[in-house]
């Protein structure tokens, strides 16, 4: 019989793991169908949004529809941004990655074309474009990863604001508590040294795991958990 494991529970799909919509004030998303040139917005406020660790700018097109985008670091009311294949280069601005020069930085970028953005959202994020080709476009994300995407796909010029979110010291562990609470992040997590045996593999000791970690590619899910089909363990011999 298979362990109650952390991963098995998260992939169930319970409400202890899931973000309720309600946290969520609004869909952060570019238009669904870009304008044909550029259309011109300005940034009238900004929206603290629990679910979001990046503060959002409330911007109002020329045509006084609204709209709701992550803000970049150094913009402020009153500012104009671009949005459009033919938009200038500018902080803020929301145009195709093949008009982005090689070197700048952009947030919130599309993983296929027209998706809204899906990659580097989070605060104080940035990834950064290596190099072009007449059909992609070869990007840098925040983990060092090149990641080659379609010429079309669209980004926001910037660094994602809030980047110094982190480095404020969480004192206590009632401010983390409510820090976690406001997206429904599981927290605290124990470690699986620390469980029963009826709940980890790695349970039932003091404080080390008792057993091997060795753990083979076709273990049933309750016992696959450490070095799953690793080739060597231990230190290497010098």
């Amino acid at each position: 019989m298979g362990k109650r494991l952390k991963m098995q529970r998260r992939g169930k799909g319970s409400n202890v793991f899931r973000k309720p919509p309600n946290r969520f004030k609004a869909d952060v998303m570019f238009p669904a169908r870009a304008p044909a040139g550029k259309v011109y917005a300005e940034v009238i406020d900004f929206v603290d949004d629990p679910g979001h660790s990046s503060p959002l700018m409330l911007v109002r097109y020329d045509d006084m529809r609204d709209a709701i985008f992550i803000a970049p670091e150094g913009i402020k009311v009153g500012d104009r941004i671009q949005v459009g294949p033919e938009a200038a280069v500018g902080l803020g601005n929301i145009t195709n990655l093949a008009n982005i020069p090689e070197g700048l930085p952009i947030y919130n970028i599309e993983r296929t074309p027209g998706d809204g953005g899906k990659l580097v959202r989070a605060a104080g994020s940035f990834a950064t474009i290596l190099g072009q080709t007449q059909n992609t476009t070869t990007v840098m994300m925040p983990s060092k990863r090149p990641l080659e995407l379609s010429n079309q796909c669209r980004a926001e010029i910037g660094i994602t604001a809030g980047g110094g979110m982190e480095m404020q010291p969480i004192m206590k562990a009632g401010k983390n508590h409510y820090i976690k609470h406001a997206i429904n992040a599981k927290w605290p997590v124990n470690r699986g040294v620390k469980s029963n045996p009826v709940d980890h593999p790695f349970g039932g000791k003091q404080h080390h795991k008792g057993a091997s970690s060795m753990t083979s590619r076709n273990a049933p899910p309750g016992a696959k958990v450490g070095h799953i089909a690793a080739r060597r363990v231990g230190r290497k011999k010098r």
